[in-house]
């Protein structure tokens, strides 16, 4: 178990060691969550059960659904009542991985928001698009060595901070006017997932200082927008995990994963 890093310890250190310091906080934060007995349990099951069980008997198993097609399977998350995943069927690390700046690329996050559909199944009602969000988190925010993307409810503070700063959000990277989860966020927004120059991915290596070198430390959310003028796009949000800040880099804690905000549609 890594020992929490206090105050006083970082103070006395100092002293002594300014890298050591530095090097304490990363262990102490970056270090995996304690329930991820194993860092490779999703790929297995996407690899070893759901892949198979489409091929040969062209049911998805355990998964919600595989496209052998388009590589990917929708998995249900055994956390929260509506959460589920999207998994690559091809051995994809995670946000930092160079084949997700490749080119031609797959369009994983197009794929997930399409698989919206199962997060609105399980909630049992309509949901509006701005209540419903993917994410990816950080190398250091994650437990999974497989690059996985989270479908699910948008936390409803998050949904009516973007509500109330909708205007102030732009076609470019902007800091979002206020802390969320207490924690410095970038926001822009696009019109689609799946055109030209509007995946996630590349936008934040493209258009964020240092990024494409740090693909590691980067985590983003998107969520269903209507802008002002009513048409439809999404808002994403970025973030970098700062181990002196207290930031995992763990997009995800925007996500409400008990669905809350369902409660809201009729």
């Amino acid at each position: 178990m890594v020992k929490a890093v206090t105050a006083t310890s970082l103070t006395t250190r100092a002293r002594s060691s300014a890298p050591a310091i530095f090097a304490l906080a990363l262990s102490a934060l970056w270090a995996p969550p304690s329930h991820a007995a194993d860092p490779d349990i999703l790929w297995s099951i996407v690899h070893d059960r759901c892949v198979p069980e489409q091929v040969r008997r062209h049911t998805p198993g355990p998964c919600a659904a595989v496209n052998i097609a388009k590589g990917y399977a929708i998995y249900k998350d055994r956390v929260g009542v509506s959460q589920f995943l999207l998994i690559p069927t091809a051995r994809i690390s995670g946000i930092e991985d160079p084949v997700l700046l490749a080119q031609r690329a797959p369009t994983y996050w197009q794929h997930a928001w399409n698989a919206r559909h199962n997060v609105i199944a399980k909630v049992g009602r309509r949901l509006d698009r701005s209540y419903l969000s993917l994410a990816v988190n950080s190398a250091f925010g994650r437990s999974q060595k497989q690059l996985h993307i989270h479908i699910d409810c948008v936390a409803p503070w998050v949904q009516s901070a973007l509500a109330v700063h909708a205007t102030e959000i732009g076609e470019t990277w902007s800091r979002f006017p206020i802390p969320l989860a207490g924690h410095v966020y970038r926001a822009r927004r696009i019109a689609a997932l799946n055109r030209p120059g509007t995946d996630p991915f590349r936008l934040a290596a493209d258009g964020i200082p240092g990024a494409r070198a740090n693909m590691a430390q980067e985590s983003l959310m998107v969520t269903g927008a209507t802008f002002p003028d009513g048409t439809h796009g999404f808002f994403v949000l970025e973030t970098q995990a700062d181990p002196l800040k207290g930031n995992r880099g763990s997009a995800e804690e925007l996500q409400d994963h008990d669905c809350v905000i369902a409660r809201r549609s009729r």
